[in-house]
Order: structure tokens, then sequence, then C-alpha cells
């Protein structure tokens, strides 16, 4: 009953959030209800797919507990520090794979086909997050130790922290911006702008960006563009969540032998 309430009182905050942000557009800005209903519309295909996807990772994720190398106890406060600190690492790795791997990339680039950044296209997510394979990278931290319970505690509050990033309306946050992933970071992540493509990959932080060389800074003398560098001008959640899988088969459909078509769906995208 409280983790119940607990989600209700998440989800009021949120819709709260969106709409004091609506406001806010509405007031200096265009706003795309049209696309904020897509992303809507692609949200709900992911909340019915998930617990499908959920059903295929448990046995998984049991399977690489029982091979743990070095099994740490949930109820220690230490296993979730490190946790927090191998989660967002082992996030980094998984988000900059998904733009470096078209096979990643293919249920990755739903999330990246909104032309405007605001908060509904947070929940703008991949239905193929299964076949694209991006949960062996938490499968990992698994087979390391980490109790999976730690291991998808964490990753699901990653996620959650990254909801209010997805907006123009918070500017630039000062010191903070040292350490933390923030709006104005993630608009660079998000921007199609040719040196802003594949940058600040962070969850919570953005430490690993620094220490890895893929962070940018928002720039302050030019505005970003948003979306797909091959633009989907479509607000059919079923098309914006298979488009990117369609182009790459076809494009691997074009080639001849098995080597090439396994460089188009592991090259770049």
């Amino acid at each position: 009953m409280q983790i119940a309430l607990q989600h209700r009182w998440i989800l009021v905050a949120m819709l709260m959030a969106v709409l004091v942000e609506f406001i806010w557009r509405r007031r200096s800005r265009s706003y795309d209800l049209r696309a904020a209903s897509a992303s809507l519309g692609v949200a709900v295909g992911q909340a019915l797919i998930r617990p499908m996807t959920g059903l295929l990772l448990i046995p998984l994720f049991q399977i690489a507990s029982a091979y743990s190398l070095f099994p740490m106890p949930v109820e220690d406060w230490r296993t979730w520090a490190v946790g927090f600190v191998m989660v967002e690492f082992a996030y980094y790795w998984f988000h900059r794979a998904s733009h470096r791997i078209r096979w990643m990339w293919a249920t990755h680039a739903v999330h990246h086909s909104a032309s405007q950044l605001v908060l509904p296209s947070a929940i703008r997510l991949g239905w193929t997050e299964f076949f694209s394979l991006g949960w062996m990278f938490f499968a990992a931290l698994v087979v390391a130790g980490f109790p999976p319970i730690v291991v998808v505690t964490l990753l699901g509050l990653n996620l959650l922290y990254q909801f209010p990033l997805h907006t123009e309306a918070v500017g630039r946050l000062g010191p903070l911006e040292w350490i933390f992933n923030t709006p104005s970071h993630h608009r660079a992540h998000h921007s199609n702008n040719g040196p802003w493509l594949d940058c600040n990959f962070g969850g919570v932080t953005i430490i690993f960006d620094r220490l890895f060389g893929t962070f940018r800074p928002e720039p302050l003398d030019r505005s970003l563009t948003y979306g797909l560098v091959h633009s989907e001008n479509s607000n059919n959640p079923f098309r914006i969540a298979l488009h990117e899988w369609h182009r790459m088969f076809v494009d691997m459909a074009g080639t001849e032998g098995a080597i090439a078509k396994l460089r188009i769906a592991l090259g770049r995208p």
C-alpha cells in the first residue's frame, strides 16, 4: 500500500510538472500538442510491453545471480552505495553504446525522435529493449555480485531522475553542472546539431562524460534543435517505435553476405 501511494504521488508530481511547463511554453513559445500526445501513445505501448520484457529478464537475471563472482549482501548500505556508482557507470556505457551501435540505436532512436524537448518526450521510450540487448550491461553487474533488486531499483531511480531533465524551462544550475546531469547537459545530448551529436551520456551524474571525453556544454551563443538527423515526421506511435528497425532491415536486405549485414547491424547509425 505504501509503495502504491508513493508511485501515485510521483505520478501526480510528474503531471503537475508537465502542466506547469505547458503553461510556461504557451506564454513564450510553441507547444506541439500532437507530438506530446504521440509521446503518450508511445509510453502506453511501452507500459504494455514492459511487463512481458520483465518476465523474460527475471530468469536471465536469476541465472546471472546464481553465477555471481562476489555476492554482496542486499542489507548492507555499502552494497547500495557502491551499486549507485556502478549502475551509473553501466548506464553511461549502455547509453553510449545505444548511440554507437545501430542494433541498439533502433530502440533508443525512439527517445530522440521528438523535435521539441518537453517533459512528455521523456516517456517516449522504445518498445524493443529486450531485443536490443542493452540489459546485458546491467546483467554484468549481477554477475559481478550485486543483487538484482539493487541493480533494478537503482536503475529505476536513475531513469526517474532523468524525467525533469527533458525541458527548456530550467537554465544552467551553476556548480551543480560540474557533477550532475542537468537540463542544460541533457539539452545538448538531445541536440541534432553536428558538434553536439553523441555527447553527455550520463544518467544522474556527468562525471563519466568528463572522464571519457564525451562531455559537451550547452552553447550560450546559439539555440539547439532537437530530433533525429534523419527526421521521422510522424505522430503515429507504431511508426515512431519501429521506424529505425525498418530502416536498418531495409539497409541489411540491400547488401549481400552475412558479414556485410552484420556490419550494418553492429556499425554506427
